[in-house]
């Protein structure tokens, strides 16, 4: 399981990519489709047309990361986004649960507390 700090943003494309995409494309598909900094240190996940494969780029103080998820069964399964946009921000529970493979319609939450950013 990756483990990330609670200042690190996690950021979801909502649309695929082509997974052939090393560090210099995926530094290029956050600045132009995401409109973010590929070096604020923060975590932009991508998917492929079929959903079952997954990589995630980050930037560290000494260089670049790209974590590659490929599920042999099943899909991922991405959060829903009715106002068309590019990307949606997940926090680290919502991240797991895609990385597992849990469907997040049914999943149920529980009330807890949440700081306001």
């Amino acid at each position: 399981m990756l483990n990330f700090s609670s200042s690190v943003r996690i950021y979801v494309a909502t649309a695929p990519c082509n997974m052939g995409k090393s560090f210099r494309g995926l530094t290029g598909l956050v600045r132009q489709r995401l409109a973010e900094d590929p070096l604020s240190g923060h975590l932009f996940c991508f998917v492929n047309r079929r959903k079952t494969l997954m990589k995630c780029l980050f930037a560290t103080p000494n260089g670049m990361t790209i974590y590659y998820r490929k599920l042999t069964r099943g899909t991922f399964e991405l959060p829903h986004v009715a106002d068309g946009s590019q990307k949606v921000e997940v926090d680290t529970a919502t991240f797991a649960m895609i990385l597992e493979g849990i469907d997040l319609k049914t999943a149920k939450r529980r009330k807890r507390f949440h700081r306001q950013r």
